[in-house]
């Protein structure tokens, strides 16, 4: 894409920046009220039956995600005009998501400015080794790599992960501003559920918001992973890197029923918010509807993204993503020469 095209296209998706207060105001009304409302509901079932409470507990971790993406808007400072309006409903959007709002509006901003970089992985983004990286890699490395990327560990151990070790620490590096921020949702976080365990007992609390935040967690991590981690994502290093680039061909189009595309926020135009993270969720839609290029993004849907699971190591030479048996042979060559070589090594010190 050509620098003329790229400023083009900038400036098609600039009028979508803006955000619109009373929309804003709405989205908050119809995300938050029936979340509270549903948590209560769940609550209630119990005293029916728990094959009632847990469908009521999956439907509110569907407005988790939605909590989560209004939260994410603030981060970016797209979802009010007013950088405090944001920060403060970024707090409370975090304490209920369990994210603390300076650390990872940090971390996420970072992902912005170097996705699909191969030179600069490593914060706000999904474990990715090249093949050449594995097949060089010691035995203990590519195991690690494997289990981290065993979808049973991503998506079923990822969320507790991150909600009780990774979101409840503090970056060494982290500012007094991003540290007190994280001490303040852990605070909040620990009173909250305090409360709610005086309140209706540390049982009933447990069987309702565990399966809210395993399924909301485990939704979130399939969105962020799907969405960068499709057969032919556009992964480059440095010198050939390009952020619109990165933008369109590295962050897809996840086309969803529109049920689910409501319940997450749009962030399916993935492609769109890469390109431009001052659009407001609200605004995401329109502004691919309106900029055909965008429309030319990968498109993927809830049956072909599931193939996304079998995509674990990146293919430089061929620009795409490859299974961990497509690459076997390779890891199998590099054994036979490193036996080889080992058996030439003490043929050698016996002086035979």
């Amino acid at each position: 894409m050509s620098k003329q095209k790229t400023t083009e296209l900038r400036k098609n998706v600039a009028p979508f920046e803006k955000s619109n207060t009373k929309s804003s105001i709405k989205q908050l009304i119809n995300t938050f009220l029936p979340f509270l409302l549903l948590w209560f509901l769940a609550y209630q079932s119990l005293s029916v039956s728990y094959w009632l409470t847990l469908p009521l507990a999956i439907v509110t971790a569907g407005f988790v995600v939605r909590i989560f993406i209004i939260f994410h808007d603030c981060c970016h400072q797209s979802f009010f005009k007013n950088r405090k309006a944001n920060n403060i409903l970024g707090t409370i959007s975090g304490i209920i998501t369990m994210f603390p709002y300076e650390q990872w509006k940090r971390s996420h901003s970072i992902h912005h400015a170097t996705s699909s970089n191969l030179d600069k992985r490593g914060t706000g983004d999904v474990w990715v080794m090249t093949v050449d990286e594995y097949v060089s890699a010691s035995y203990w490395g590519r195991l690690a790599y494997r289990v981290y990327r065993n979808p049973i560990v991503m998506f079923g151990l990822g969320p507790i992960y991150l909600f009780f070790v990774s979101n409840r620490l503090n970056r060494k590096d982290a500012k007094r501003k991003e540290r007190l921020n994280t001490y303040l949702t852990n605070f909040s976080i620990v009173a909250v559920y305090a409360l709610l365990c005086w309140g209706i007992g540390w049982q009933a609390f447990l069987l309702v918001q565990a399966p809210i935040l395993f399924v909301a967690g485990s939704l979130g991590i399939w969105l962020f992973y799907v969405q960068h981690q499709f057969e032919d994502s556009y992964f480059e290093n440095e010198k050939e890197w390009d952020y619109v680039k990165a933008a369109v061909d590295g962050s897809s189009y996840y086309k969803l029923p529109k049920v689910l595309q409501w319940v997450t926020g749009n962030i399916g135009f993935h492609h769109v918010h890469h390109l431009a993270p001052r659009v407001p969720n609200y605004n995401l839609e329109k502004a691919h509807e309106s900029t055909p290029p965008l429309q030319k993004a990968t498109t993927i849907t809830l049956s072909t993204s599931l193939k996304s699971l079998r995509f674990r190591l990146l293919d430089q030479q061929n620009k795409r993503f490859v299974s961990f048996k497509e690459i076997k042979h390779l890891v199998d060559n590099k054994k036979s020469r490193m036996n080889l070589n080992n058996k030439r090594s003490n043929l050698d010190k016996k002086g035979v």
